[in-house]
């Protein structure tokens, strides 16, 4: 009884340590999505530092390893750049998008799990942003703006091979790129733009002339053909209308004609059979004979009449067929004239319209052309004088700021003086006077600057004007005296000079006259 107790409670101990091992093993047991990668590290996981697992499942050991997933959808990175130094040392602004993802190669996967496990998303776009925008510089300082802007696979192939190289050793690669528009701050793809889209525009302009006068002249051409075909059908139609009429004529004669040639033969026939029993009859009755001669002879006469009426009438229809015929011909030849008329005088009118057309489109292609650089001219002519108008513009700015700063200088100079001299405001005008004496004797002498003294004789017998002074002397004297003195310009505004400039005496002061002002 104890020993099949012992047995069942084993049986029992054994069942459930079996059932706990297959649930334990099942929860230990991971499975990796197929839009995530399975990360293992810890003791046993191969020779790296962790192990991934993409797609599949793995059993993870307690307490000597863990596990982690990384996410395998995209990462939006959105790129700014702006002021990109290209080739050409011209700053460009390009605007991108890439999408980025985790790579699902075994090496992308180790280096992702190096790298970015444990990462939130926005710190892996941070990281990827950094690089992209780097490497983004890169491409563009080795290409010119041209090639950036035109040659876009070109541009998308170098960002993929030098963003994508750089980006796969953190574990990430490109799914796409998506380049924007491109812009410049100096314009330079706006004018290209503008350049390309003039030429495109004057090169489908001119292929519209080119192609409107084809389309004209294949229509001119067309419609000539249409009425030259129509005509020749026209004219064969009538013809054998003709024809048909004349032939049906032609026939109908011959019918009838034969009708009476047989009608005659019968009638012929006749007359010899009756001619025949009469001859038989003969012996039987004279009378019978002379009623046959009778007989005979009428009938005879009879049929020639008859031959005769009958040669007449198919005479008479020979010569109406034969009218009718020349009529026929005559109506033939007048269509057909007429038709070829009618064909000349088309084809003269569409030469005239095609001809006509041609020139005017040539000359509707000169004309724009006129226009065209008659606006270019004007454009440039008014963007010359933009340009000379803005340089003058400067100019006068320029001149008239260094006035206004001149003036401003000479008003605070004069401020500063007045000031220097309020205890005795007398000295100011004369301290000012002091300053444009040089001037004031400039003028003085530009008096007398320009008189030729070797020309000028003075005849005074050499004897002196009695104030012992030579006649020479007198009149340079007389002369210098008629000049405004600078003592009297000085009282005059209000001022008096300093000592050292000299005194005038009283005879000076009254008269203006005399010596200069004693020293």
């Amino acid at each position: 009884m104890f020993l099949g107790d012992a047995v069942l409670m084993l049986i029992i101990s054994v069942v459930v340590i079996i059932i706990f091992l297959i649930v334990f093993a099942a929860k230990q047991y991971k499975r990796c999505p197929s839009n995530k990668v399975l990360v293992v590290f810890g003791k046993g996981v191969g020779g790296g530092a962790s192990r991934t697992i993409h797609g599949g499942g793995t059993l993870i050991i307690p307490l000597i390893q863990d596990y982690a997933y990384l996410s395998l959808e995209p990462i939006t990175v959105e790129i700014d750049l702006r002021g990109a130094l290209s080739k050409k040392n011209i700053r460009v602004n390009v605007p991108a998008s890439f999408t980025i993802g985790i790579g699902t190669s075994p090496q992308m996967m180790g280096s992702a799990a190096e790298r970015l496990l444990g990462l939130d998303e926005s710190t892996i776009r941070k990281q990827a942003e950094d690089i992209i925008l780097g490497q983004l510089r890169l491409v563009i300082a080795t290409l010119a703006i041209e090639e950036i802007n035109q040659d876009r696979e070109k541009f998308l192939n170098l960002i993929n091979e030098n963003v994508a190289s750089e980006l796969n050793k953190i574990g990430l690669e490109v799914i796409n790129v998506n380049i924007r528009d491109i812009t410049d701050e100096s314009g330079y793809i706006e004018a290209i733009g503008k350049r390309a889209a003039a030429e495109a525009v004057n090169a489908a302009k001119v292929e519209v002339a080119q192609e409107e006068k084809k389309g004209a002249t294949g229509e001119a051409r067309e419609n000539r053909e249409r009425v030259v075909a129509v005509s020749v059908e026209q004219a064969a139609a009538t013809e054998g209308k003709k024809k048909a009429e004349r032939d049906q004529r032609i026939a109908v004669a011959r019918l009838e004609a034969e009708g009476v040639a047989a009608e005659a033969a019968a009638q012929r026939q006749q007359e010899v059979a009756v001619s025949r029993e009469r001859a038989e009859a003969e012996a039987g009755k004279k009378e019978a004979q002379r009623n046959q001669r009778v007989a005979l002879a009428g009938l005879e006469a009879q049929a020639v009449e008859g031959e005769n009426t009958a040669k007449a009438d198919i005479a008479a229809r020979n010569a109406q067929l034969a009218e009718a015929e020349a009529e026929a011909m005559r109506r033939s030849q007048v269509a057909r004239v007429e038709a070829q008329r009618l064909v000349f005088e088309k084809e003269r009118m569409l030469e005239a319209a095609r001809l006509e057309k041609e020139v005017i489109v040539q000359e509707e292609i000169a004309k724009r052309r006129i226009e065209i650089e008659a606006e270019a001219h004007a454009e440039q002519t008014r963007r010359h004088a933009r340009g000379e108008a803005d340089a003058i513009l400067a100019k006068y700015e320029a001149e008239a700021e260094g006035i206004r700063k001149v003036l401003q200088a000479k008003a605070d100079g004069y401020n500063k003086l007045v000031q220097a001299c309020a205890e005795r405001p007398d000295i100011a005008p004369t301290l000012l006077l002091i300053e444009k004496m040089p001037e004031l004797v400039a003028e003085q002498v530009k008096a007398v600057q320009n008189l030729k003294i070797d020309k000028i004789t003075v005849w005074d017998g050499g004897n002196g004007n009695g104030n012992g002074k030579s006649g020479a002397a007198g009149f340079l004297s007389s002369m210098i005296g008629a000049l405004p003195p600078v003592h009297e310009l000085a009282r005059q505004a209000g001022v008096e000079l300093p000592g050292y400039l000299g005194r005038m005496t009283d005879a000076e002061k009254q008269g203006l006259g005399g010596d200069k002002p004693k020293a």
